[in-house]
């Protein structure tokens, strides 16, 4: 697995740790700054960037969502909302009873950001299409997995101020060793939640 990080100041110094932490645990890892610690510096000039670069890998970016005949995204019409469209088999034949194929990445890509909070980096890499971002909580491990389980979240963030660095290790490990379920039901949701991103 591949794991990219980003953060800003707040973060600066855990992320030095984690990133040599996740390189113990034996993934390749490439920082994309910052690289020396600038105090005021802005996190959405580093996690922007992170986010792109793990979204190019979503099976939904790659194209991989399902299509008509003539290449275009199945879409409901206007008088039906999306769940309707499932419903109805419009999107994909089976997708409500079984796992899907179609929802297969290749090499596995995930990004890991340490700031302040984890808040505003959140709002922002989601703003990205493809990027899953959810945000890491100490006091329930069980969140972070569910985030990869039900989610496929590809992109953890850390509240440097909220956790130390052990907690933050811990969780990391968790996240990065829990697989997608892969189950019809979270697919559904987030070819859904890609979809919207269509249509906007």
């Amino acid at each position: 697995m591949k794991v990219y990080f980003a953060g800003d100041h707040a973060g600066f110094e855990l992320k030095k740790k984690i990133i040599e932490y996740v390189r113990l645990l034996g993934h390749e890892v490439e920082d994309l700054g910052p690289f020396e610690y600038v105090a005021g510096d802005d996190y959405t000039d580093y996690v922007i960037p992170l986010a792109r670069k793990v979204a190019e890998s979503s099976p939904f970016v790659k194209g991989s969502i399902p299509r008509s005949a003539g290449g275009g995204i199945l879409k409901s019409s206007a008088s039906e909302d999306l769940g309707t469209s499932f419903r109805k088999g419009g999107i994909s034949p089976g997708l409500e009873d079984s796992a899907t194929p179609f929802y297969k990445g290749g090499m596995e890509i995930r990004g890991i950001v340490v700031a302040g909070s984890g808040q505003g980096e959140i709002i922002a890499m989601n703003r990205i299409k493809g990027a899953r971002a959810a945000l890491f909580c100490p006091c329930n491990f069980d969140l972070i997995k569910a985030s990869r389980g039900h989610n496929d979240s590809n992109i953890l963030a850390i509240g440097a101020r909220f956790c130390t660095g052990e907690e933050a290790k811990k969780g990391i490990q968790a996240w990065l060793e829990t697989p997608f379920s892969n189950e019809a039901r979270h697919v559904r949701r987030l070819t859904k939640i890609e979809q919207m991103t269509d249509n906007l």
